[in-house]
């Protein structure tokens, strides 16, 4: 008979308060690791720049960060990809540095880990495919360029709500509409648009990398872990990391 159970890595997931898809973030996630989610409190306004200006405020992602250090998680993952981008580079380092002073781990946001992916695979232009309005969408655009990444298309839905519910037949017709040959991989923004089962097949459709939010932030967590993210075909998780730790 085994002495317990065994024993998990632990994620803490700081996410907006209208995130909808824990379930395709555990889907990269290996056996070795859980998940453990927080949210950020409820705000009523549709997604707008003004209101993913303020999901990266510092404070609020601190104390949310807060309700997990009991758990003592190895790494902490911030799940909103517009909250970390739109105060751009120095907005978003100071979105980790809070989540790393709260709970006293490591910490990624999940537009750190597609800069952090895109370097990975050696890429420097893009494309960039959002469900976001063109206010947002440009702000992601300035955020890869301030990151050294060119941005050579650009394809949005003009959503300000419900991203989650974004069939994967439409999602892929707007990534096919944001590539561009210059391109040398696509960025798929928003931690709410489901993406998980898309990579792959249309990887080899297009014949170049598909780096989704989710993806991204998982593949960056665990890597702090030292763990892989699951996801067969997936080319980002196909090229091997080095190891965090000696």
């Amino acid at each position: 008979m085994p002495l317990g159970p065994p024993t998990h890595i632990g994620i803490g997931v700081v996410a907006p308060h209208d995130m909808a898809l824990d379930a395709e973030l555990w889907r990269w996630v290996p056996p070795q690791a859980s998940l453990f989610f927080a949210r950020t409190p409820f705000d009523p306004l549709p997604v707008t720049l003004e209101m993913v200006e303020s999901l990266g405020d510092e404070t609020g992602i601190r104390s949310t960060a807060q309700q997990l250090m009991t758990i003592a998680p190895t790494v902490y993952a911030y799940a909103c990809t517009s909250g970390s981008f739109a105060n751009g580079r120095a907005g978003e380092r100071a979105v980790a540095a809070a989540l790393m002073s709260a709970g006293g781990a490591p910490a990624v946001t999940a537009s750190g880990a597609i800069v952090s992916a895109l370097g990975h695979l050696g890429v420097n232009r893009v494309a960039i495919a959002t469900p976001y309005d063109a206010e947002i969408t440009i702000r992601l655009q300035d955020f890869l360029i301030e990151s050294s990444v060119a941005v050579t298309g650009i394809a949005h839905l003009g959503m300000d709500a419900n991203m989650w519910t974004v069939p994967y037949r439409r999602t892929a017709e707007l990534i096919r509409l944001a590539d561009s040959p210059e391109a040398q991989a696509i960025v798929v923004s928003c931690t709410n648009l489901p993406t998980y089962d898309l990579i792959a097949p249309l990887e080899r459709e297009l014949g170049k990398p598909i780096i989704s939010a989710n993806q991204a932030t998982m593949w960056a967590a665990l890597a702090l872990c030292d763990l892989p993210a699951v996801g067969p075909g997936q080319r980002l998780l196909a090229r091997p990391r080095p190891t965090t730790r000696d």
